[in-house]
């Protein structure tokens, strides 16, 4: 079963900043962490339980081109992206989009 994914606004944001900063590096750039993202969110759509849980029961995806994290968790009959994460960022960041 494919299931919706929602982004929190904390998520959507964080994505529109990453695009923003890809598309300053070089035009077009952005769009390819969208492709990106997009796949990822296709493979989590699928089979969200595939992904190992990083605090129970959020679970983290793996963008494979661009250094971010996926974080997820389900809500419901849906998925709720809690985190588009830059890996490189401090953890302590991370720990209170998770909440």
């Amino acid at each position: 079963m494919t299931r919706r994914i929602f982004l929190r606004p904390d998520a959507a944001e964080d994505l529109r900043r990453a695009v923003a900063w890809y598309e300053e590096e070089r035009e077009g750039l952005g769009g390819e962490l969208l492709a990106d993202l997009d796949a990822a969110m296709a493979r989590i759509a699928e089979a969200p339980e595939t992904f190992p849980a990083v605090m129970p029961p959020t679970r983290r995806a793996l963008l494979t081109r661009f250094p971010y994290a996926v974080y997820f968790r389900p809500l419901g009959e849906h998925l709720q992206v809690l985190a588009v994460f830059h890996a490189r960022r401090a953890p302590a960041a991370l720990r209170s989009k998770l909440r």
